[in-house]
């Protein structure tokens, strides 16, 4: 080859690697104990502190609580679990819930499980996050909060290449959980059109091809009962230590919810915030 081509050639090959992005740096899952998913760097963020309340204080959830822990402490110590959805009301602890039974998990085992949060919209990412994570030494609990898909979305198929199906599979080093308000995730004209394109639609039902189907584990919230609202503000002002007696606290709170028209966990924590201002309390 002529000199002067061979130099050109390699003068617009380093140019090339020079505008090729570097490759994402490899990630140390030991650093800290929870990460965002930054998906358009696709790089995972290190959270120093988790914003999270202490599972002792999330009441009226206890069989969720039970079945949530019993289930990320066996992943914890390197047994089987399953993938879990966590679905219903709103404000009575879904997310919370998970960041609870992780410090847990940790509190048992230091440094046994990572805490990583994808977001919703970059759920269509989550096979590289898989990617960068697979093989590694410390097991990750994935999470994304308030999981749904709309008319017209396609990133659900992502997710359910991830749960069942997909080549490479889930790795196991990897759990998956989520939290939604929507019991299927899906709309049911959604679910429709996946039971209409199935090879056999006369044995495909609502479940089995819905994706929340693809969750080992699913766990239902409620909305709570007056008794349960107040055992959740009582325990709330325990915690910080609230100087007030027990029968204003329950007619404060009770005033709270009625303006607010609903009593959940969030409610019952709102309303702390807001007397423990009123009575002097500093953060």
């Amino acid at each position: 080859m002529d000199q002067r081509l061979l130099g050109a050639v390699l003068r617009i090959a380093e140019a090339l690697e020079r505008l090729a992005p570097p490759p994402p740096a490899k990630v140390d899952l030991l650093a800290v104990d929870a990460f965002i998913w930054q998906a358009e760097s696709a790089r995972l963020y290190p959270v120093a502190e988790v914003s999270r309340v202490a599972i002792d204080l999330l009441r009226g959830i206890e069989g969720q609580k039970a079945l949530l822990l019993a289930n990320t402490l066996r992943f914890a110590r390197g047994l089987v679990a399953n993938n879990a959805m966590l679905w219903g009301a709103r404000g009575m602890g879904k997310s919370s819930l998970v960041k609870a039974v992780h410090a847990v998990a940790n509190g048992e085992a230091p440094g046994s499980l990572a805490l990583i949060e994808i977001h919703r919209e970059d759920i269509a990412t989550l096979p590289e996050l898989l990617r960068q994570v697979r093989g590694q030494p410390r097991r990750c609990l994935i999470f994304c909060d308030d999981l749904s898909f709309e008319r017209g979305d396609a990133d659900y198929k992502a997710l359910k290449s991830v749960l069942e199906g997909g080549i490479e599979g889930r790795p196991a080093n990897v759990l998956f959980y989520a939290t939604s308000n929507r019991r299927h995730l899906m709309l049911r004209d959604m679910i429709e059109n996946e039971r209409s394109t199935a090879i056999n639609p006369s044995e495909a039902t609502e479940e089995k091809v819905s994706l929340s189907d693809r969750f080992g584990l699913w766990i239902g919230f409620h909305n709570c009962d007056q008794d349960t609202y107040f055992a959740m503000v009582e325990g709330y002002a325990a915690a910080l230590g609230l100087p007030i007696d027990a029968p204003r606290l329950r007619a404060e709170a009770g005033e709270w919810s009625v303006t607010r028209g609903a009593r959940s966990g969030r409610v019952a924590w709102q309303f702390i915030q807001d007397l423990a201002g009123r009575l002097g309390v500093r953060a």
